[in-house]
């Protein structure tokens, strides 16, 4: 029943996914925040989608230390759930992430409408640039900025290097850091076809004042707020 029911959820995902990005196509003369409206029902239908035929669902805990203005998410990231979920859990967000996924069909085209920080990877210090310049913009134009600090999905019970990227942008800018952990890689693997039923649990730490902080140690406050809170979710 697993494989059927994650079937059904792909056949939806590759049949309403192109049709949907023409939608989004035409937003294009819009200003970034309209353009978001218009996407942002997309993430919608495919939970409804993924809730209805794989029966997996979610829960939010600390969804009071959300704060009420502009502020960078450093998430941990286990699969690709997080990337659909984070736009029905947070206000509307741009994603850090890398250049070469604006090249896919559809999806990738799509995201090139959502006002994303492209990185090229090519060059660290130019990397840093763009992020410090675009993050700004973004967070002056409304949006959160969200960043997986590990920079790839990480298997449950495994942990990456956390960069510092996103304190970096965090102590440029002042604005505050949400720390985020999630156990959405025990139902929705990185790269996985099948999909299991349950309830992600995603908890949403007190946020962080950068203030008078150097990035490294803003960095490490954020993991060890996420690692530890890790195996906690896994208990509960």
């Amino acid at each position: 029943m697993i494989r059927l029911r994650s079937f059904l959820y792909a056949v939806g995902l590759v049949l309403f996914t192109p049709l949907y990005t023409l939608v989004i196509l035409l937003s294009f003369p819009f200003a970034p925040q309209t353009r978001y409206r218009v996407i942002r029902p997309w993430s919608k239908i495919m939970l409804a989608w993924l809730r209805l035929t794989c029966g997996l669902s979610y829960r939010v805990i600390g969804a009071e230390n959300i704060p009420a203005t502009p502020s960078i998410v450093l998430s941990k990231h286990q699969s690709a759930w997080e990337t659909l979920a984070f736009q029905s859990i947070f206000p509307p967000q741009v994603w850090v992430l890398k250049r070469e996924l604006l090249r896919l069909p559809f999806f990738g085209w799509a995201l090139a409408q959502s006002s994303p920080i492209a990185i090229d990877r090519g060059t660290a210090r130019l990397a840093l640039k763009q992020l410090l310049d675009q993050g700004k913009q973004r967070l002056a134009d409304g949006f959160w900025v969200v960043i997986f600090p590990e920079g790839t999905r990480i298997k449950p019970g495994q942990k990456g290097k956390y960069k510092v990227g996103g304190a970096w942008l965090a102590t440029h800018t002042g604005a505050l850091v949400v720390p985020v952990a999630h156990n959405a890689g025990e139902f929705w693997g990185r790269n996985a076809f099948l999909k299991h039923p349950g309830t992600i649990t995603v908890s949403i730490g007190p946020p962080l004042d950068p203030a008078g902080k150097k990035a490294d140690d803003l960095t490490a406050q954020v993991e060890a707020w996420i690692e530890g809170e890790m195996p906690r979710l896994r208990s509960l």
